[in-house]
């Protein structure tokens, strides 16, 4: 991956940094190419060593949260499904981690293409917008990205440990309190990895449908044949950029199918065992992590509504190209001319078969239809924990001592 090839690429690396940094995806100087093989292998070899101490770590501050779980769990009477729920709640998040560097070493070829996918299609956007007026400007996506992924990146960092450190409990050291914060930092961020990319192919397809709404402006305009004629170019080479842009986004769905997916499970759960705790410490006066458990809640829930948002506004992006080629459709010119209607005919049938879907390996869609039914499932396991509890604190009642 060139930098200097791709405007997107460039303006999307620092993110691509720091995600690196926590070892969530691979350097972006390891798919550029004009390094040298033999110092490209010694980073590579150094990144493993690095992504392995990575995994060591959060194996080892899971089995320390774990125990620390146990003494609370015993503290507060609570031998129900809270030492299981908690349990499951720090094996997906080893599970995440290892299937993270599993995913970097058997997708590197995978995310090598999506960047050069990347990368060529914005070429190719570029000289198909050469000959159109109206020009969008490349560095409107940095201030995006700033405003939608890089201010919701300091919001993590800086309010994931306000509200979750007191929340670890007494038993945990506070270097393992420390570790275990930026592990649950890292988990995030891998979401927010996912919303970069799909802003960069936002970007695109809004270059695309910018082009095409200059073809008919043109077609609008000009009535010559010889004019015509290149604008059935032009709708040929849009159609086929469509096209490669679909490819993409299924690349791109692949690639984080299972991260995703563990994470969107590990955020649920994690909503729910927060319930739970706070339902048990509810009878305690001195509780003061109430609020805080509110916060985190909603941290876990914006995160995953996120993604789910910016990918909604692909779809709908993608899906408002068969409306501007039927307005093409409605006009006199392409009435004139039977071999633009033919293209356009083409074209919107390819939009019809070609339907843009982010998906999680066909187990649930990422859109806004699926953050509303996760919500409403969610909301419907708490008031099962809710009456469980209840009933379990009456059973409390009842069998105590007089």
């Amino acid at each position: 991956m060139e930098v200097c090839r791709s405007r997107l690429l460039a303006a999307a690396r620092p993110y691509l940094q720091i995600y690196s940094i926590f070892g969530l995806t691979p350097p972006t100087q390891f798919f550029t190419r004009t390094l040298h093989k033999r110092r490209r292998g010694i980073l590579i070899l150094g990144y493993a060593c690095f992504l392995i101490s990575i995994s060591l770590m959060v194996i080892y501050e899971c089995y320390a949260n774990i125990v620390a779980l146990q003494k609370d769990i015993h503290q507060f009477h609570a031998e129900d499904f809270s030492n299981v729920m908690g349990n499951t709640q720090k094996v997906l998040v080893v599970a995440m981690f290892v299937w993270n560097q599993l995913n970097i070493l058997l997708n590197f070829r995978r995310l090598s293409r999506i960047y050069d996918d990347i990368a060529d299609l914005e070429i190719e956007l570029n000289k198909a917008s050469s000959g159109f007026v109206g020009q969008r400007h490349w560095w409107s996506l940095r201030f995006r990205l700033a405003l939608s992924v890089g201010l919701w990146i300091v919001l993590l960092v800086g309010l994931t440990p306000r509200f979750t450190l007191v929340a670890l409990g007494p038993f945990l050291h506070w270097t393992n309190k420390v570790l275990t914060e930026i592990i649950l930092i890292m988990v995030q961020l891998k979401c927010t990895e996912y919303c970069v990319f799909v802003l960069l192919i936002y970007e695109l397809i809004l270059r695309g449908h910018h082009i095409l709404q200059q073809i008919g402006v043109e077609l609008e305009g000009n009535q010559s044949r010889d004019s015509v004629q290149e604008l059935c170019v032009a709708l040929k080479r849009n159609q086929l950029l469509a096209g490669r842009i679909w490819g993409l986004v299924n690349e791109v769905s692949l690639y984080f199918t299972l991260s995703l997916t563990l994470l969107f499970l590990y955020n649920e759960l994690s909503i729910l065992h927060i319930v739970n705790w706070a339902l048990i410490k509810s009878v305690n006066p001195n509780e003061c992590c109430q609020y805080r458990r509110i916060g985190t809640c909603l941290l876990l829930s914006i995160n995953i509504f996120l993604s789910c948002l910016y990918s909604e506004f692909c779809i709908q992006a993608y899906n408002s190209i068969p409306r501007v080629l039927h307005q093409m459709n409605c006009l006199p010119a392409a009435e004139e001319y039977p071999i633009f209607k033919m293209g356009l005919g083409e074209y919107s049938l390819q939009m019809e078969h070609l339907k843009l879907i982010f998906t999680c390996g066909g187990l649930f869609d990422i859109n806004l239809k699926f953050f509303g039914g996760m919500v409403v499932t969610l909301f419907g396991y708490v008031i099962i924990l809710v009456q469980f509890k209840i009933q379990f604190f009456l059973c409390k009642i009842l069998t105590a001592p007089k």
